[in-house]
């Protein structure tokens, strides 16, 4: 594998962040534009002498209605991008019912955090922890503020001191290599485009639903609306599968580097090895029903499925195969 140094990883993920949140609204603008197009195309047509319907767009009015729409939409995401990016923490609490972790609640864990944190040098992050008797971790957070490493009362409870060095010095590494501010955004976007997806779907269902038992009139305003929410659940959808795409711009070998970042702080690559073998014979928190904050996770449930669901869920999949990690870090 390719020697990738810690600035260079940093700096690498500082660039993708910036491009993401260039690309995002891009991608906003482009289904806002896309929308308006559809609706014109499907209300401005016209039958011929001959009884034909011509689709006639007005590219001229679709372009006024989009440059009186763009200050709206621009400033719309951006109060909205910026609420969710700011209160990520309480965010991912939420998501996987994380709590604070006490010094006197687990003194073993907060004398392994701080050791490891003055062996690299940096600031001691919070510590949560989720009560799970299974066995995971994940880092997270934007600023020192923010950074916080949890883990399962399972994992404390279940590997011994070198393994769970290990594993919170891989999570410390993710903190160090700035991963974590590349995720949050990344988590940032797609929750942004699924809230607004489920909210047209939502209406469109209700309009289906409970419309048109009326008048005529009634009926027929019931069909505009039903055709206009089925347009915007389809740009919706275009929009949700481009912002998938962007996980593909977090490289999977941010968790090889943070393997490696873990074995050295430790500095003991057999013991995260171990951890790893552990973590992914009983992984925890699967109960976290939001596939966005799953990809923090030092394993990811949903990458230890077998047969097609294992394929695509591998295809997707932010972390490379865990056999492979352990492979690499027992050849150390």
């Amino acid at each position: 594998m390719k020697y990738v140094g810690l600035q260079t990883q940093i700096d690498h993920n500082n660039r993708m962040s910036i491009l993401l949140l260039l690309a995002f609204p891009c991608i906003m603008l482009g289904m806002v534009w896309i929308f308006l197009f559809l609706m014109s195309a499907f209300t401005d047509g016209y039958y011929d002498q001959y009884g034909n319907y011509i689709q006639d767009v007005n590219l001229d009015q679709v372009n006024y209605y989009f440059l009186n729409a763009l200050p709206w939409v621009v400033g719309g995401v951006g109060i909205w991008f910026a609420i969710a990016y700011f209160s990520n923490a309480s965010m991912v609490r939420r998501a996987t019912g994380a709590r604070p972790l006490e010094r006197r609640e687990n003194p073993r864990v907060y004398n392994i955090v701080e050791n490891l944190c003055m062996t690299c040098g940096m600031d001691m992050p919070q510590i949560n922890v989720v009560d799970d008797p299974q066995l995971n971790a994940f880092a997270s957070g934007i600023d020192k503020a923010s950074y916080t490493v949890t883990v399962t009362t399972g994992l404390t409870e279940l590997l011994d001191d070198e393994e769970l060095a290990g594993v919170i010095g891989h999570e410390l590494t993710h903190i160090r290599n700035r991963d974590t501010r590349l995720l949050i955004t990344s988590i940032v976007f797609v929750g942004i485009v699924s809230t607004i997806m489920s909210i047209v779907v939502r209406m469109l269902f209700n309009t289906m639903l409970y419309g048109g038992n009326n008048s005529r009139r009634d009926n027929k305003n019931g069909g505009s609306v039903i055709v206009v929410l089925i347009i915007g659940a389809i740009c919706c959808a275009i929009a949700y599968f481009f912002t998938l795409i962007t996980r593909f711009a977090i490289s999977r070998k941010r968790e090889y580097m943070a393997d490696a970042g873990g074995a050295e702080l430790c500095g003991n690559p057999l013991a995260l090895a171990s951890a790893l073998r552990k973590i992914s014979g009983d992984p925890g928190l699967q109960n976290t029903n939001r596939e966005d904050v799953a990809q923090l996770f030092i394993i990811h449930p949903q990458s230890l499925a077998s047969g097609i669901e294992g394929f695509f869920s591998g295809m997707f999949s932010t972390h490379p195969d865990t056999e492979k990690r352990i492979r690499i870090l027992e050849q150390f």
